[in-house]
């Protein structure tokens, strides 16, 4: 599995395939989906197809491929070097999709949360295999959101095959099974090598599991929350454990808008405006405070974008 796409630029999502198997163009197939990392915030969360021939799911069955969580590290790395060593009949594909992706796309003004997500990436790597030509007949799916509406809307995008949505599906369908254990793996992969691009020293990688309620997690969120810059694009910024963190320990910002003077919103919350920190020369006028201002974060903004 070659990540050197994603760890370019971790900052975007990243599509990773294996090779079309020639078998799976030409006979009826099978396809699970199954994603990793979706509580976490921590790290991107990964999504993940398997797809092989119907007359092959025994042999899949035989590589004892199971819920990737109900696995160890390393019984998942033997598991997907299987499943790669099938690659006669075997194919996979995943989509990596980033921190940053994950938090713009739910804090957007129109609404697009983490559901909306997972089935639109869902319905990309499915679409994904029926245009390198891989012939569906059957996808399975552990669930995002109710089962029979989610099923209905998968058959009704992809008319002509039938599609199955259970809970817990990874454990019940091992096509689906495969699938959770190459996105568990790309994830534990990305999130064990994470390139941060921000200029952070030697970073401290004892985050624990990654989910708000590890107290390792927690920790390492407190010790890299800058408090005028937040967080680096590791974290999941949109998650409520980092705004929460964010809105105790940083500082409080005001923007001018059209409505209210920035300076003085922040004098009636008793509170700097931004501009405070910017001289107005003498003779000069909040104006330009303001534009003084608004290079150096425009400045900020291109430097941290010229070193991803």
């Amino acid at each position: 599995m070659d990540l050197s796409p994603f760890e370019a630029d971790n900052s975007v999502s990243c599509r990773l395939v294996s090779e079309i198997p020639e078998v799976c163009k030409t006979e009826d197939c099978c396809l699970g989906i199954d994603e990793a990392g979706r509580g976490p915030v921590l790290g991107p969360m990964v999504y993940g197809i398997c797809f092989c021939p119907l007359s092959k799911k025994e042999e899949l069955k035989d590589l004892k491929v199971a819920d990737s969580k109900t696995l160890t590290e390393a019984e998942r790395e033997n598991l997907f070097e299987k499943l790669d060593e099938a690659k006669s009949y075997v194919g996979w594909a995943l989509q990596i999709l980033s921190p940053n992706t994950i938090s713009t796309c739910m804090l957007r003004r129109t609404k697009y949360n983490l559901n909306a997500l997972s089935h639109d990436t869902a319905i990309d790597l499915v679409q994904y295999a029926l245009d390198s030509g891989v012939q569906l007949k059957e996808i399975y799916v552990d669930t995002v959101g109710p089962a029979d509406k989610y099923e209905v809307k998968l058959s009704q995008r992809f008319p002509g095959i039938q599609v199955t949505v259970r809970p817990k599906a990874d454990s019940l369908f091992p096509v689906v099974s495969a699938a959770s254990i190459c996105a568990k793996v790309a994830r534990d992969r990305v999130v064990k090598g994470w390139n941060f691009a921000e200029d952070l020293g030697e970073v401290d990688t004892d985050y624990g599991s990654g989910y708000p309620n590890d107290p390792k997690t927690k920790a390492w969120l407190l010790k890299y929350l800058d408090p005028v810059f937040g967080y680096p694009q590791f974290v999941r910024f949109s998650w409520s454990t980092a705004q929460t963190l964010m809105d105790s320990k940083a500082v409080n910002v005001h923007w001018d808008d059209d409505e209210e003077d920035g300076e003085k919103a922040a004098q009636r919350q008793n509170n700097k405006s931004m501009l405070s920190y910017f001289s107005v020369s003498a003779g000069g006028n909040d104006q330009n405070a303001t534009h003084q201002a608004h290079r150096f974060f425009t400045e900020r903004r291109l430097k941290s974008l010229n070193t991803l």
